[in-house]
């Protein structure tokens, strides 16, 4: 049995970089060639974005800021070309967000992440994501196909009509979330119906902790994890090594300062942000929302490209102050404004009835004028007063957070 769905997988990383890299201008220009996308990259040569650095200088695309631009301007914001007949379905996700599916194989790139899970040509998979109107149930479904696998388009609920049709298809693949996976096995035990052809399972879309993940492995099913979304399908999976997720081919993944499009130090956490090589539907800097932090080396599995620690929280930590909105991007602005400061955290808790913030500074060199010259900057910026603490390299923890809400 082959190890890897294919060659791309094994490359060397600078190879892999490099063949990015050289097809990220020509996706650049097509991209552009959406009313947004041309407006937003007004005098930029795609030619010139051949570098992670090159990259990092564009805007980044908030993806919290989709559903007012899809609805200034229906369905996609302007920022997909061509006509609505050249993709193959169109779909909604609450906010409302609009997502097309191209109409080539694969085009939520998961064939990749379920080879990896132990899925295999032939495999009879039950997928139990949702079908109805959200792409969740064609990503694992048309994933699966690419594959060369039979699908139970199941989707979720229904447990009764779910045994019928595995005891009659004996699927030996499972795709949903694992909270689902869990309530199909209770209830087939409680029942007494025979769901043990299911070996293994791809889950996404809920967390899968570590107790849940015993449980699902005490049955007999060899569990694997994906972190993905509905406008880009699969972004990182979990391989044999199970350690952290390899990002997917043919995306170029970037962590960055929440707030920011500046990338972190490495093995910092920071959002996720995401370019799509897909020139039907390429996307350029999507910011998630997400954070994770890169894992150094490759992974024991013999793939070589980035690896992530996995979802590790939200990056918008937009909270409300004497009922004034406080947002990441001011908290990274002071950093840039003082470029001496480490990392920054800002602690906002209550004394009586009353809100207040302290931000949190690493300074290797602390003293009373910089205090002061950052209680200004965070005066200016917030218009609102505050207490800063500088505090010792290294001694904030690095977990993304900037804004820590404690009231």
């Amino acid at each position: 049995m082959n190890d890897h769905y294919d060659a791309l997988e094994t490359r060397q990383p600078v190879q892999r970089e490099t063949e990015l890299f050289s097809r990220l201008p020509e996706v650049l220009r097509k991209a552009m060639e959406a009313p947004a996308y041309a407006e937003r990259f007004e005098g930029t040569d795609p030619a010139s974005i051949a570098s992670r650095a090159a990259l990092a200088r564009l805007p980044v695309l908030r993806k919290s800021e989709l559903p007012a631009l899809h609805k200034a301007s229906p369905p996609f914001g302007g920022f997909v070309a061509g006509p609505l007949g050249s993709f193959g379905r169109l779909f909604t996700s609450p906010g409302p967000i609009f997502e097309p599916e191209p109409a080539h194989a694969d085009p939520w790139r998961g064939a990749r992440a379920l080879f990896a899970a132990g899925f295999r040509p032939g495999d009879v998979v039950l997928n139990t994501f949702s079908y109805h109107l959200t792409p969740g149930g064609f990503i694992f479904d048309a994933s699966a196909r690419a594959l060369g696998c039979a699908v139970i388009p199941a989707g979720p609920g229904n447990t009764e009509a779910q045994f019928e049709l595995i005891e009659a298809y004996r699927p030996v693949g499972y795709s949903g979330t694992p909270d689902f996976l869990k309530i199909l096995l209770d209830a087939a035990a409680s029942a007494g119906r025979d769901v043990s052809s299911i070996k293994r399972a791809l889950v996404s879309g809920a967390a899968f902790p570590k107790s849940l993940q015993d449980e699902v492995r005490s049955r007999g099913i060899d569990a694997y994890q994906a972190f993905g979304t509905a406008d880009l399908g699969l972004v990182a999976f979990e391989t044999s090594a199970r350690d952290g997720m390899t990002v997917n081919e043919d995306l170029i993944l970037e962590i960055v300062k929440p707030g920011t499009g500046d990338p972190v130090a490495p093995g910092d956490v920071g959002e996720i942000v995401v370019t799509s090589l897909d020139p039907h539907h390429p996307w350029i800097r999507l910011a998630l929302g997400d954070l994770t932090a890169a894992l150094p080396g490759s992974s024991p599995c013999g793939r070589t490209n980035m690896r992530i620690k996995g979802w590790m929280g939200r990056a918008d930590q937009t909270t409300k102050v004497k009922g004034m909105f406080v947002r990441a991007e001011q908290i990274a602005e002071i950093g840039k404004r003082h470029p001496e400061l480490g990392r920054l955290r800002l602690v906002v808790t209550r004394s009586g009835e009353t809100d207040v913030m302290t931000l949190k500074a690493e300074a290797a060199n602390p003293d009373t004028s910089l205090m002061e010259a950052v209680n200004v900057t965070l005066r200016n910026l917030t218009k609102l007063g505050g207490n800063v603490a500088l505090v010792a390299p290294q001694s904030l923890p690095n977990d993304g957070k900037v804004i820590a809400d404690e009231r």
